[in-house]
């Protein structure tokens, strides 16, 4: 049976969450995927993945880039679009289109439909897994006459810390 994310049902992360769990879980994971596809999760790669997984807010690349010049390392951007290229393929995370951002996949052991909840204060993203979600989708589109090749879903509102007036995470 493939493994997941021990992240995979949490659905918020509560103020104070502790991201080098989460950090360590993807890591992991990451590399038994790879392992698994025949794919390398080079150092460069798996430090790219360990920034993204850093919190739960979308990273983006140039964001990335300026965190690997900061600890030493001077990089190209090529580079670190070519490691979230890969990290893409792999289903290890995913783009945020309205963000032009990347967050890490909480169920990156199996292909799935995305679905965020984008946070409009705290900028928290959390991943659903919702099938009635993706049904739906794929069903409009059949009626449409359209062939769904995929879909993203970003909504955006509040979480629920939020919403309570709790500090950001």
């Amino acid at each position: 049976m493939a493994r997941t994310s021990s992240h995979r049902h949490v659905p918020a992360r509560p103020a104070g969450h502790d991201h080098t769990l989460c950090v360590a879980d993807a890591l992991s994971l990451a590399e038994d995927i790879c392992r698994g596809q025949g794919a390398r999760l080079t150092p460069i790669r798996r430090r790219v993945l360990e920034l993204v997984w850093e919190s739960h807010r979308p990273a983006g690349a140039y964001e990335i880039l300026d965190r690997l010049n900061k600890s030493g390392r001077r990089m190209a951007p090529i580079a670190v679009y070519r490691a979230l290229d890969f990290l893409m393929e792999q289903g290890l995370v995913h783009r945020l289109a309205s963000r032009n951002a990347f967050i890490g996949c909480t169920h990156p052991a199996k292909a799935h439909a995305a679905q965020f909840l984008i946070c409009e204060r705290c900028e928290t993203v959390t991943e659903l897994e919702d099938e009635g979600i993706a049904r739906a989708v794929s069903d409009g589109a059949t009626r449409a006459g359209f062939s769904l090749s995929g879909h993203v879903i970003e909504a955006q509102g509040l979480c629920e810390s939020c919403r309570r007036g709790a500090p950001a995470r």
